[in-house]
């Protein structure tokens, strides 16, 4: 019964609803589905509705990944469920008390598609790029994005989730990014921790936490976020932190990273020996790649989707040799260019436990996860 959900369920997304979705340039059909989740966020009769098909579609395979036991080893990747873009956090702060929801999908998502990643969120709100900022590449089932960074802020999405812990999802990741344009360890270092700090403070307590040090698209070059040294520090003192929060909550939450692609192979390396020395549990390889925009050769954007698919699975495959070094590594999550299940075996073959995917949804649908999943497709 399951196959054959899926295969209506493909069949009408593919022919009915992605032509009507893709009349619509990416941006605009973006803003309108952020607003009908949004609305669906607060239904008391469709949230029972996605619950019941997502039992139905989902084929349950429990993995441990990371330090967190999962119902299957999919995730919708981070960026899609990150919330509204304010310039102060007074404001985001406003809009919670106003009973505004500033993260479209916080209900919704978890629902349809099971375990989800929030964020990135920085310390302090940021309105993100202007202009035009999300394309498709339908020709090669990718996407591009230079939203960089557009979130509420640590504070107040710790505050708006926090007014709905009742309703959060069971599994649930939440993913923080350094504030672009802190140019100090130090600072970074505090930023982390204040990030990190805003959720706990207020008893939102993921399943694990995610540290960004990879995000192409905005003012700071992910690059220099990915020394040795540098990963080191932040990944250390956000391990003391969450070790400090255990002891005191009797909770452990794991602490994740995620890094980018087109890294050499003594980088990885590297990077995998600072994440085995701080506890780190997992590494999510990998985040977008930065190419030209359509139509503005001189401006750059961050590609997923098949696009970036090669250069994720050589990531992945660099950091899996790499982990024959140690006894207990981090597992390892393939994310670029996940579409499907042929895609997902080749992640797993190279040494991925575990995928995140953001371009299958907008290709295959919101049920894009149990296509991956299905060993039939």
């Amino acid at each position: 019964m399951r196959h054959m959900a899926l295969f209506l369920e493909g069949h009408i997304y593919q022919r009915l609803l992605r032509p009507l979705i893709f009349r619509d340039s990416a941006q605009k059909a973006h803003t309108r589905i952020m607003r009908l989740l949004a609305a669906t966020d607060s239904s008391p009769r469709l949230i029972p509705f996605f619950t019941a098909l997502r039992r139905l579609l989902f084929r349950r395979q429990p993995i441990e990944i990371g330090g967190v036991n999962l119902p299957y080893p999919v995730i919708l990747a981070a960026g899609f469920v990150k919330g509204t873009g304010f310039a102060r956090e007074n404001e985001a702060l406003a809009a919670v008390q106003n009973g505004i929801n500033i993260i479209p999908g916080w209900r919704t998502m978890p629902q349809l598609v099971g375990p989800v990643e929030f964020g990135s969120y920085t310390r302090w709100p940021r309105l993100g790029n202007p202009g035009t900022v999300i394309w498709r590449r339908a020709e090669t089932l990718s996407t591009q994005n230079r939203v960089g960074l557009r979130n509420p802020g640590a504070r107040a999405a710790a505050e708006f989730l926090a007014r709905h812990k009742p309703a959060l999802p069971e599994v649930f990741g939440i993913n923080i990014a350094v504030s672009p344009g802190v140019d100090t360890l130090d600072a970074e270092t505090t930023d982390t921790l204040e990030s990190l700090e805003s959720f706990v403070v207020r008893g939102v307590l993921p399943s694990w936490f995610t540290l960004n040090l990879s995000c192409p698209n905005t003012e700071d070059d992910p690059r220099g976020n990915q020394t040795e040294d540098k990963t080191r520090h932040l990944c250390g003192a956000a391990m003391h932190y969450l070790r400090e929060v255990a002891s005191a909550n009797g909770k452990p939450i794991p602490l994740w990273v995620k890094i980018s692609p087109g890294l050499n192979a003594n980088q990885y390396q590297a990077l995998l020996k600072a994440f085995v020395e701080t506890g780190v549990g997992a590494v999510i390889a990998t985040n977008t790649r930065g190419m030209p925009v359509p139509g503005d050769a001189a401006l750059t954007a961050g590609v997923g989707g098949q696009e970036l698919q090669p250069d994720a699975l050589a990531a992945v495959q660099c950091l899996a040799q790499a982990q024959n070094a140690y006894s207990r590594p981090p597992d390892i999550i393939g994310c670029g260019g996940v579409m499907d299940s042929t895609s997902f075996g080749a992640f797993r073959q190279v040494g991925a436990r575990a995928v995140q995917y953001y371009s299958a949804l907008i290709y295959q649908g919101p049920f894009a996860g149990a296509h991956i999943l299905d060993i039939r497709n």
